[in-house]
């Protein structure tokens, strides 16, 4: 249980609504007992596009383990007093709003280089939220492991928190998260694919592989298709055509007809879903 002790001060723990961030978020209440909600504070950031399976395990995880996790969700107002707002269970989007929100005021899509989808969505509703409650500086608990070295940060930031990584403190990798859940009476129920949940976070993300996408458009064509009409919105938005694609190499619309043409067979063919730069096979 090494590594999982408050550090001093304000503490946010991020919480994304996967496996790995309610680890964390279990062996930080395993150490600490219950949290005093002037010090600490566990945020979750709703964009619309989670899966109703995520959404009923951070209700869960919430109730089986006596712990408010307050629910944020973008709002695109100018009033930083507006920015944001506090949803629940019942309350909570779920066919994109947010993220339709954020596409129609920026008028172009995230992408590769221009990732603000997480920095809009996520960090700045959790920001603008804490901030309401009067915090000046604090530290956020990020869910990423010691097998996941690439995506620790420890640089300084400029912001009003800083970064702690328990998971990677504590030297906990995949496999521990796996176990953990495979002892718990609950789980998410999103199916895991070599080792990843294909469908976590937002459901047709584009920095998943090419091959969590496709499966998206073959197994939920009704999700997929809001992944389109946002490329149609912003084509109306923009002049730029790289604005208008979440994927500089193809559109959401020709990755779903790719896999209407061809068929199952590519899913089980090495490299017939596979790019380089966008994502890795999988």
């Amino acid at each position: 249980m090494r590594g999982y002790t408050l550090p001093t001060g304000k503490v946010q723990i991020s919480f994304s609504g996967g496996r790995t961030s309610a680890y964390m978020l279990h062996q930080i209440l395993a150490v600490n007992g219950d949290f005093d909600p002037d010090r600490v504070q566990v945020i979750f950031a709703n964009t619309g596009r989670e899966m109703p399976q995520t959404l009923d395990f951070v209700q869960e995880c919430a109730e089986r383990w006596g712990v408010r996790i307050t629910w944020v969700e973008y709002r695109g107002h100018a009033d930083p007093r507006q920015r944001f707002e506090i949803v629940s269970h019942n309350s909570a989007s779920r066919n994109g709003e947010p993220f339709e929100a954020l596409v129609r005021k920026k008028k172009y899509l995230p992408n590769q280089q221009a990732r603000f989808c997480t920095s809009e969505l996520k960090v700045r509703p959790a920001k603008e939220y804490l901030l309401s409650l009067g915090w000046e500086n604090w530290r956020a608990a990020l869910g990423i492991r010691a097998d996941e070295p690439r995506r620790v940060n420890r640089e300084p930031q400029k912001e009003r928190w800083q970064r702690w990584y328990p998971l990677a403190d504590a030297q906990i990798t995949r496999h521990e998260v796996v176990a953990f859940w495979r002892a718990q009476p609950f789980d998410l129920g999103l199916d895991v694919v070599n080792g990843n949940s294909a469908l976590g976070n937002c459901d047709g993300c584009f920095l998943k592989s090419e091959a969590h996408q496709a499966m998206l458009a073959r197994d939920f064509p009704d999700r997929h298709a809001w992944w389109e009409r946002m490329e149609r919105l912003a084509g109306g938005l923009t002049a730029n055509p790289n604005g208008a694609k979440f994927c500089k190499n193809y559109s959401k619309a020709e990755l779903r007809d790719f896999v209407e043409r061809q068929g199952d067979w590519i899913f089980g063919t090495d490299g017939a879903l596979c790019q380089s730069d966008h994502g890795e096979c999988v």
